[in-house]
């Protein structure tokens, strides 16, 4: 078995969903997750046990040579196993919700979940721009189609962010083919040896950067992104914020550090200082919202700036600790965002002006509503203050101011996360009756917090699993 197969499960669980009806679309979908997880966790002990899973065969083998070139380490394992964990979880989480053409709605989920999985695989550079186009597709349609508000609104929402996204991908794609001419391969290996100058590294450097900081987001570029939260469908931005977020911020590490590691040291300073803006200027945001979804969004914005700032400290603690938050936001948001849907269900608004008397009404639902608002804010034993903890870490090394202001995330984070939890849980009674936590809910909550409290306490199956990946791109950057 290799990493194809989990490739192959999720297109044809795709197509099975859509040609399955409306009515049997959610269980099937979720069968072929649960499959693809299934398969993604054999891959991993074989990956462990020393087998090699990697895949290489030529595709278009006349000019350009393209290569169906899927490389399997620790790093991308982690993003797979991220994404298979995620997808089984957001579609149960689904099945207290309606959906029109429920076919289409969940065939787009798992085809937005092989994109995905073949972004972090692939290690072909066209074969990768290919997956990560991909992957754009069918959140533009699950958005589009399937949000919230007004029709207009929201089209204009989605039209800007599939733009604005697809847009910064074709600098990618015109650094990949300029490093094209240089290696006359896409291949990464080949990629990695080219002896570019100072010159040529700063402009393929900022082509990536156009691409990821806009994915990520990483402000100036995130002005599509708390709109496009709020309009797409709960489900829509789990698989946004927990997921697809991180295919930028796995690239920055993947791609663009090795490939212009010269432009990556010059300009450490610059992209760290972005990144911590981003968590000012989101955590600043976030504690003026009013809707509960739009404050997720900007605090998600804050944390993301943090995991950026992270990685471009080129070094191992920094990688390092940017992956292990990458994995912990990732359970974390689509915890909180599943928490806001839980909530909509029951008094059909988002504003948290009108919610409070939740906790008196619904005492299960409250408490795993705190467990996750307290991993947001990175409480020790808890996943995220693993993660937060080593980037801030890695950040003194570089500048301890940089860590003091990286550190205002926790700060703000705490301050704003625990105030909307008191207008949102407790006070005054709201007229409407809350009902606790469902079976299905129940059981989606359980296992996210079950994953963050795990590997908050025990972390070190993933570490040693990143590490040797990360020691290796390291040891490229630090070639030049």
């Amino acid at each position: 078995m290799n990493v194809s197969t989990i490739l192959i499960i999720l297109l044809i669980g795709a197509f099975a969903t859509y040609f399955s009806g409306d009515k049997l679309a959610s269980k099937v979908a979720l069968l072929f997750s649960l499959a693809a997880l299934g398969c993604s966790i054999v891959l991993l002990n074989n990956y462990n046990a020393g087998e090699n899973i990697s895949v290489i065969s030529n595709w278009i083998i006349t000019q350009p040579k393209i290569s169906f070139a899927l490389n399997a380490d620790g790093l991308g394992l982690a993003m797979v196993l991220l994404t298979a964990a995620l997808t089984p979880i957001i579609i149960f989480s689904s099945f207290g919700n309606e959906y029109n053409n429920a076919k289409g709605f969940y065939a787009l989920i798992l085809f937005m979940a092989f994109a995905m999985t073949g972004t972090f695989l692939a290690s072909d550079g066209l074969l990768y721009y290919i997956f990560w186009e991909l992957a754009l597709i069918p959140i533009y349609f699950i958005a589009l189609i399937w949000g919230n508000g007004d029709a207009e609104e929201r089209r204009k929402a989605v039209v800007k962010f599939f733009i604005y996204t697809l847009a910064g991908s074709l600098f990618m794609l015109t650094a990949f083919i300029y490093l094209y001419t240089k290696a006359g391969s896409f291949l990464i290996e080949d990629l990695y040896k080219l002896d570019l100058s100072a010159c040529e590294q700063f402009w393929i450097f900022l082509a990536f950067f156009l691409a990821y900081a806009i994915k990520i987001p990483i402000i100036p570029f995130h002005t599509w992104q708390a709109n496009v939260y709020q309009k797409a469908p709960t489900v829509g931005t789990m698989l946004l914020s927990g997921i697809m977020l991180k295919m930028g911020l796995y690239s920055v590490l993947r791609w663009q550090l090795p490939l212009a590691p010269i432009a990556a040291k010059e300009y450490l300073y610059i992209f760290i200082a972005l990144g911590i803006a981003g968590v000012i200027y989101g955590s600043i945001v976030a504690l003026r919202q009013k809707d509960l979804k739009k404050l997720l969004a900007y605090s998600s914005l804050a944390h993301v700036g943090l995991i950026a700032a992270g990685s471009y400290t080129l070094t191992l603690d920094g990688l390092r600790g940017a992956v292990l938050q990458m994995i912990a936001h990732g359970f974390v948001v689509v915890g909180l965002f599943f928490a806001a849907e839980v909530i909509f269900r029951r008094y059909e608004t988002r504003e948290i002006e009108a919610l409070g008397g939740i906790r008196t009404q619904a005492p299960k639902f409250t408490s795993m509503f705190l467990i996750l608002v307290l991993a947001s804010v990175a409480l020790p034993s808890t996943f995220n203050f693993v993660g937060e903890f080593t980037v801030l870490y890695s950040l003194s090394q570089i500048n301890i101011w940089f860590a003091i202001l990286g550190g205002t995330t926790i700060i703000l984070g705490a301050y704003y996360m625990l105030r909307m939890f008191q207008h949102v849980m407790l006070g005054e009674t709201n007229s409407k009756t809350f009902a606790d936590v469902t079976l299905n809910e129940g059981i989606s909550l359980a296992v996210i917090i079950a994953v963050l409290l795990f590997f908050g306490f025990y972390p070190k199956p993933i570490t040693d699993l990143i590490t040797p990946s990360l020691e290796t791109i390291l040891q490229v950057i630090n070639k030049n």
